[in-house]
């Protein structure tokens, strides 16, 4: 209780993100990739079949479509994806304010992010048998979508951040109240990762000014992976992946400690990444089939390497020589994935626009 009454003192506090204090967005995105994983999000935000539930009923009331039961998201095939679909069109409409796609997405942020669909979806998360609900995946979405709308010096953003602050206070609520009851990590390759999550959790807390949430995270990465080594980078990946446990637990430290420290650290839990440049030493992943939900995955797997390749990079000091190997790998995943984000087949593109985006706006990057 003492944790989420920090919490509840920091929501309540004004955004350490300002206009005046926060970095500028950089990005390596230009306006035509822009514009077309931008109509992957555009496409489903508002698509509510196919659907794939997460759902319990309760009783017969709770047999209703989606559209009912989460109306801010119920499209993009699940409940996660919708969010980060929002949180595609929130980040592109922050990077291209003057365009086009800008103003399609405001208007399907618009629609989606009003206090009635707010409302509801926290009645919803708080139904019985809904303890789990997208945890951690969904919920670590949905707070990257709020950490983005807080960056954004925005008039109709700010309107966004506030129709969706208490969805956004019941999913920090949650987490805080189930990591101190974990007593294990999580290391899939699939939603039920923890580092990942902890990741954009830990973004959202630097947006906010969270402290409590912040010092929440350190303390989980000290019991979890600080006295890790060796990892089994050899046995990835398995053959559904969208997230490496070992880059991803590796690109969340770097988050938790300063760069020496965190240099001595990535030496032992990844010892065979080698000081030459080379891209090599981890190579893409490859997809057999696109038109699979389930092998499909790997493209996914590939752009979130790349990403936590850069960021890996970003969090050692400036001179170490595995920065060259870790950034050419990066290069290489990215090269792999980024011409099959196309929308061809909805099992891929009703998410990798998302992924695609995370890396190209280099969106995990925060000085």
């Amino acid at each position: 209780m003492k944790r989420l009454a920090i919490l509840l003192l920091a929501l309540a506090a004004p955004s350490l993100a300002t206009a005046a204090t926060a970095p500028a967005v950089t990005t390596g995105l230009d306006p035509d990739a822009a514009a077309r994983f931008a109509q992957l999000a555009l496409d489903c935000v508002h698509r509510e079949y196919p659907n794939k539930i997460a759902h319990v009923l309760a009783s017969d009331a709770d047999a209703r479509p989606p559209r009912t039961l989460t109306p801010a998201f119920f499209g993009c095939y699940d409940w996660h994806s919708s969010v980060h679909g929002h949180w595609l069109l929130a980040r592109l409409a922050h990077l291209f304010p003057d365009t086009e796609l800008a103003g399609r997405a405001r208007d399907a942020l618009a629609r989606s992010l009003t206090p009635a669909n707010i409302e509801a979806e926290v009645a919803y998360l708080r139904g019985p048998g809904r303890t789990s609900f997208e945890r951690p995946y969904g919920l670590a979405w949905l707070l990257a979508l709020a950490a983005e709308l807080r960056s954004w010096d925005d008039p109709q953003a700010r309107q966004w951040a506030e129709a969706l602050a208490p969805l956004e206070i019941e999913s920090a609520q949650r987490v805080m109240a189930w990591l101190p009851k974990l007593q294990y990590p999580i290391r899939s390759g699939e939603h039920s990762q923890t580092a990942f999550a902890f990741g954009l959790m830990s973004d959202w807390a630097q947006v906010r000014g969270d402290v409590g949430m912040a010092r929440l995270l350190e303390a989980r990465a000290r019991v979890y992976y600080l006295n890790d080594r060796n990892c089994a980078l050899g046995y990835e990946p398995s053959g559904e992946d969208f997230l490496s446990p070992c880059l991803a637990e590796a690109d969340f430290m770097r988050r938790v400690l300063p760069p020496a420290a965190y240099a001595d650290w990535l030496a032992k839990f990844l010892p065979g990444i080698p000081g030459n440049g080379r891209a090599d030493w981890l190579t893409p992943g490859i997809v057999t089939d696109r038109s699979d939900p389930k092998l499909a995955h790997i493209d996914g797997l590939n752009l979130s390497r790349a990403w936590m390749l850069e960021g890996m990079a970003h969090g050692l000091p400036e001179r170490d020589k595995r920065r060259a190997a870790l950034l050419a790998a990066a290069r290489a995943h990215a090269d792999a994935a980024l011409p099959a984000v196309t929308g061809e087949h909805y099992e891929g593109g009703h998410w990798l626009g998302t992924f695609a985006v995370y890396l190209t706006s280099r969106a995990g990057i925060r000085d």
